[in-house]
């Protein structure tokens, strides 16, 4: 494909304009040439000859006239071996490697190879002759733990494509050719363990979307019990800063019934993110007892990053999500934080002049959000397995404040709604999930009808409480006060856990049955007005 060439015409921020004489797609990618430099871009918008481009990098030293080539291709992701233990910015540049080439300070313009380059055990699952569909494995390597599935591309659109050849069992370099189709046309396509796929547009490679039905047990009773979450299901986790966000995240990661984890850090303080590097491998995977890094890949983009970048890395962590998911595991996707990509939208569209929705986001801020959560899902493969992507993304409104757009956008399209207390946190209650306040779509590990019951005792002993500011432990009926403490202790002894503890720290399904029903027990006990 030929290249198309423009030039610079303004910028503004991380805004290029640009004209060209060629044609051009909206979402692919350019480069903006700076000397020896050259800085990643991508097509937003298109007026006749006229580009708007936002850039991926520091726009510090474009000017007017600096030549714009554009590749042809859409903004993609390499999919394939290796991508497991990565630590990937938004653009999938490893930056372990990043920072051994240029140091403690990234060099703008720099972008490595995302695929480890090395050898792997090759073994086919296919024949010559054998009809092979897009998404069908042809072949599978050991990655770790799992076996990674060697698939055919996801563009694959014509039917009537058969394998021509296919290598014999043995240790190929991750980019040689391992198998060639061919259709009726006589075209061919050479395969390697590596593609590429488009990161805005959704694998859609399997036989049929599922119902959430199933728990996604992640040991933490609050969750399990009260506000569960469903594999392929969707659940937000809002709240002010210093609420615990980071902490529920781990307990999430680590104890999750889950294949794969992935987190993208989109726009998080530089701190918070070097706090999840360190932590993350120091994480033992109560599977397997080794480093929770072994089934886990981390994309970083910090609030200290060009804010284009920010879109970039949440794609990018959904579309390896969905590459994972047609393996036939279930993966679990953690967004950290999705208001900093709101923010990164809302930057954006200022500078493309865009009529403003509220608090100036963009209009399009709810379809947006709606589309990214709507990449979550449980599908059946066309091999009979079944396959999810769980997505969970923390919120961070100003102020603690649950009715900001972004917020009330997020709760219009996800499943369960995990909202983080001020007043909780500042109690020491962990995780300071409020379960009055919160809510989900989703069946749990108990009875749901038992658990209203409860949720009933705690939102009665809240107004007693709040009773008892006023006219004190004096004017409390005996019988109000019982109440009263009877939703304490529920919340002390089962709301409450500690994550840093050895055996609190994850409770399994059949143990938070047993303690609920115990705890149900008081419930049904009679009040004093009765046994008098």
């Amino acid at each position: 494909m030929e290249k198309v060439t423009g030039y610079v015409t303004g910028v503004n921020g991380n805004l290029v304009s640009a004209r060209f004489s060629g044609s051009v797609r909206k979402n692919e990618v350019g480069f903006v040439k700076i000397g020896n430099d050259r800085l990643k871009g991508e097509v937003i918008r298109i007026s006749g000859d006229a580009v708007s481009m936002q850039i991926y990098e520091m726009t510090n030293g474009i000017q007017v006239g600096d030549e714009v080539e554009l590749t042809g291709d859409l903004l993609s992701v390499e999919l394939g071996p290796g991508l497991l233990t990565q630590v990937y910015d938004g653009l999938q540049n490893p930056l372990p490697k990043l920072a051994e080439q240029c140091g403690f300070f990234l060099e703008r313009g720099v972008y490595l190879d995302p695929i480890p380059d090395k050898e792997w055990e090759f073994t086919p699952c296919v024949k010559p002759g054998d009809a092979v569909l897009a998404g069908d494995a042809v072949g599978s390597v050991p990655e770790g733990q799992f076996t990674h599935l060697i698939m055919a591309p996801f563009d694959l659109k014509d039917e009537g494509w058969r394998v021509k050849s296919v290598k014999e069992k043995g240790v190929y370099h991750v980019r040689s050719t391992v198998a060639v189709l061919e259709n009726g046309a006589g075209e061919e396509k050479a395969l390697s363990m590596v593609f590429s796929w488009p990161v805005k547009q959704p694998i859609r490679c399997y036989e049929e979307r599922l119902r959430p039905d199933e728990t996604l047990v992640t040991k933490i009773r609050c969750i399990d019990t009260f506000l569960p979450v469903a594999k392929g299901g969707t659940f937000c986790v809002p709240g002010p800063f210093g609420a615990g966000k980071t902490v529920l995240q781990h307990m999430e990661a680590k104890n999750a019934d889950v294949d794969i984890v992935i987190v993208a850090a989109c726009g998080e303080r530089a701190g918070e993110v070097v706090e999840v590097l360190k932590e993350f491998p120091e994480l033992t995977d109560p599977r397997t007892g080794r480093s929770l890094m072994e089934r886990t890949i981390i994309i970083c983009n910090t609030s200290s990053m060009p804010v284009a970048a920010r879109e970039a890395s949440v794609y990018t962590a959904v579309t390896m999500a969905e590459y994972y998911r047609q393996m036939g595991l279930n993966v679990l996707l953690l967004a950290d934080s999705t208001s900093r990509w709101a923010q990164a939208m809302r930057e954006m569209s200022g500078r493309l002049e865009e009529i403003p929705g509220e608090e100036a986001f963009p209009a399009y801020l709810e379809s947006v959000i709606a589309a990214f959560y709507e990449r979550a899902g449980k599908v059946r493969l066309r091999n009979g397995k079944i396959a999810s992507v769980t997505i969970g993304g923390t919120v961070s409104p100003a102020g603690g404040n649950f009715e900001e757009p972004v917020t009330q956008a997020t709760l219009k399209v996800v499943g369960a709604f995990h909202g983080l207390s001020r007043e909780r946190s500042d109690a020491r209650k962990y995780p300071s999930i409020h379960p009055i306040d919160s809510w989900s779509k989703y069946q749990g590990v108990v009875d749901m009808a038992r658990v209203e019951e409860a949720r009933g005792i705690l939102r009665r002993s809240s107004e007693i409480n709040q009773m008892m500011k006023v006219i004190g432990e004096e004017g409390t009926s005996a019988e109000d006060y019982i109440l009263y403490q009877k939703g304490e202790l529920l919340d002390a002894v089962y709301l409450q856990q500690n994550s840093f503890d050895p055996i609190d720290a994850a409770c399994e399904p059949e143990r938070q049955a047993h303690e609920f029903n115990v705890l149900c027990l008081l419930y049904t006990s009679p009040s004093p007005r009765d046994c008098s």
